[in-house]
């Protein structure tokens, strides 16, 4: 899936990734465009500290500037009942926009999307954009996720991700088109709701809904636009007994899609828009102390990801994020917590379509002010509304370890804002868990999650074996010297996570930066450790899930179960073993390297790949069961980026071309 927008596609997009001129502007001197003396070319969208930008330049700046002249053929120029829309991932941290010398846009939030309608500015064949990014290297009050605000990385922060950092790209619309859609499923009562705006709405038009499960046709809507927004409820039959629900709702055993399209008719029948989607009958809950999937209790095993790579840092290929995800599925996780960074779209399409349960975290400020308050809540605001339709996302983290409120236990303020996120969390979405405050001194929230490292496996079944001794580890232990509970939050009746742990490092020999919570002299002794520490961990009778620290070594921290090259450091069975625990044999998804259960496998693995205006997400599950067991591009992770000539930053894209998504 190489669609930055996976949720909302049209067939012709043009990605302007690739050379761009760059200006680094260092102490932040220059303001006007016609000023500044672009003197050096970037690959987009890799940040100028990564290799793969070209520059490698790590140092302190304050702006960086951006030059790109677009060629437009008659395809792309919008006729008077058209627009053309300029799409930007995301930009660190400030963005101003100017189009054709005209200023357009100025969006502050460096994680979350943003997009133009540039047709007002458009007066020849050539669209100049320029964008000016903006992001203090020294600013402790903005979102920031793990990058460092010292000269070299230290400790657990990580080099700086400045300016553009994601896919910016452009599409041609319809001048009434459909703007956006969300999607939310209800297994209690079998129903999909689809909420979506339409920009424009000329009057009397009607919007057409096709939904699909593989070849049968589940719904043919056709109904009459009377308002810009539209909500429709649509009844599924409901085949009630579990065996025959089972081929419809999403799991990570049984990751069913149901495909969308979605078109936009004129008073007199005319096609203004068509987008194709997807989603998914699947519902999250809690009941009492337990975490429900589907309605039926659920045990999660997660890994923390911090979604780095040496050469790109916070960005990647849509491969790599494919590759990642089979990674995290073959090493016997269910689910993810993607840590400190909001994901690529795409890596959400693929945890969608090949069943990875996520836990979605806001990037944390570090001071507290009021800046940080309008700042953090803002740009989540745009996050959550980017990603609330991907059925992968169970659980919403938008405060993590006390970040941002670093004096929770002693300000009242504090403690209203992580409580004013969650509500704000619960009032956008209603239909996920939220967690308060990630790891410790937890106000409020739907979860109680712990980060412990201690090292003995024994002391942490003696903390969280069973629910009678959670009031003495609730009251008593004080992982990196900090309450769990506070301000009368009791948390007994909640589901409980260890939500960190292990974070055992791998060294064979001395490094002075290198590290991890604990030591491991080589891969033995790692799956030695791994092993004991897992067998502890599921006799947790107390525990709903874990999430072990980390996927992959990530600069100074060696505690990942992969390299930073994606290579892994036992032999991946050994560890996949481990982590599905001594249950595992009892379940036929044990035979299955992705965890798949045998009847999900058997009913995907031969089917011919649908039309991508079809679906988009058949022949991806299709190659990627194939692909196993014994597939290079899974048993050898390096595998997939090809020769020299597909390493990120040593050739970017071709020029402006219109660009058809590949299945």
């Amino acid at each position: 899936m190489d669609h930055p927008r996976p949720q909302l596609r049209r067939p012709e997009w043009l990605n302007l990734d690739g050379q761009w001129q760059a200006m680094l502007d260092d102490e932040a001197v220059h303001h006007d465009p016609a000023t500044v003396p672009f003197d050096r070319t970037i690959n987009v969208p890799f940040p100028p500290e990564a290799r793969a930008s070209g520059l490698h330049d790590t140092g302190f700046r304050r702006r960086v500037w951006y030059k790109r002249i677009v060629g437009l053929d008659d395809s792309l120029l919008p006729a008077s009942d058209e627009r053309l829309m300029l799409h930007f991932g995301a930009v660190n941290h400030r963005a101003r926009v100017w189009i054709n010398g005209f200023f357009a846009i100025q969006h502050k939030g460096g994680h979350s999307p943003f997009s133009i309608d540039v047709t007002r500015y458009l007066n020849s064949h050539t669209l100049e954009i320029i964008v000016q990014a903006e992001d203090d290297p020294h600013d402790m009050h903005k979102v920031r996720g793990k990058m460092d605000w010292e000269l070299e990385p230290h400790s657990i922060w990580y080099p700086r991700t400045t300016g553009i950092w994601r896919t910016v790209w452009m599409e041609k619309v319809a001048y009434a088109h459909i703007a956006r859609v969300r999607w939310t499923a209800d297994v209690f009562t079998w129903q999909i709701r689809l909420d979506a705006d339409i920009a424009h709405l000329p009057k009397n038009s009607t919007l057409n809904v096709t939904l699909r499960l593989g070849e049968r046709i589940l719904v043919s809507d056709r109904c009459l636009m009377t308002e810009d927004c539209l909500s429709r409820l649509f009844q599924l039959p409901d085949p009630g007994i579990d065996d025959a629900r089972a081929h419809w709702m999403w799991s990570p055993e049984s990751p069913q899609l149901i495909d969308a399209e979605i078109t936009l008719h004129a008073e007199d029948g005319i096609v203004l828009d068509h987008v194709v989607s997807y989603t998914a009958l699947r519902t999250v809950s809690v009941d009492g102390d337990r975490f429900l999937l589907n309605s039926r209790p659920y045990y999660l095993r997660m890994v923390l990801d911090q979604g780095y790579w040496p050469d790109s840092l916070m960005v990647a290929t849509a491969e790599q994020l494919r590759q990642d995800v089979l990674l995290i599925k073959r090493l016997g996780f269910n689910g993810v917590r993607k840590h400190q960074k909001s994901e690529d779209p795409r890596w959400l399409y693929w945890c969608d379509v090949l069943g990875l349960c996520v836990w979605a975290e806001m990037p944390s400020a570090y001071g507290f002010s009021s800046a940080t308050v309008h700042g953090v809540m803002e740009e989540w605001k745009e996050l959550v509304e980017r990603d609330i339709s991907h059925p992968c996302i169970v659980a919403w983290v938008p405060t993590n370890e006390s970040w941002g409120v670093p004096e929770l236990m002693h300000d009242r303020r504090q403690v209203d804002f992580v409580r004013a996120m969650y509500h704000m969390t619960r009032a956008l979405d209603g239909t996920r868990p939220v967690v308060g405050n990630d790891g410790w001194e937890m106000p409020c929230g739907d979860f109680v999650n712990i980060h412990d490292y201690h090292v003995d496996p024994e002391e942490l079944y003696a903390r969280y074996g069973s629910r009678e001794r959670l009031p003495h580890t609730f009251e008593h232990v004080r992982p990196a010297r900090r309450r769990l509970v506070i301000d009368g939050f009791n948390g007994l009746d909640k589901p409980l996570f260890l939500s960190e742990f292990g974070g055992i490092a791998c060294m064979e020999q001395a490094d002075p930066k290198g590290w991890g919570y604990s030591v491991a002299r080589d891969g033995a002794e790692l799956l030695a450790r791994y092993r004991e520490l897992m067998a502890a961990i599921h006799r947790c009778r107390a525990l709903s899930g874990f999430c072990y620290t980390q996927l992959t070594d990530t600069f100074h921290e060696k505690n990942g179960l992969l390299t930073e090259e994606r290579l892994p450091k036992a032999p991946i069975e050994a560890l996949a073993e481990a982590t599905r625990g001594p249950d595992a044999r009892l379940h036929d998804w044990y035979v299955d390297p992705l965890g798949h259960s045998l009847l999900w496998r058997e009913k995907h693995a031969w089917k011919e790949p649908p039309d991508w205006l079809d679906s988009g997400t058949g022949a991806d599950v299709r190659i990627a069961l194939q692909e196993l067991p014994g597939d290079a591009a899974v048993a050898d992770p390096t595998a997939g980026s090809g020769g020299p000539d597909d390493q990120p930053g040593t050739s970017g894209p071709p020029g402006p071309r219109v660009v058809t998504p590949a299945r």
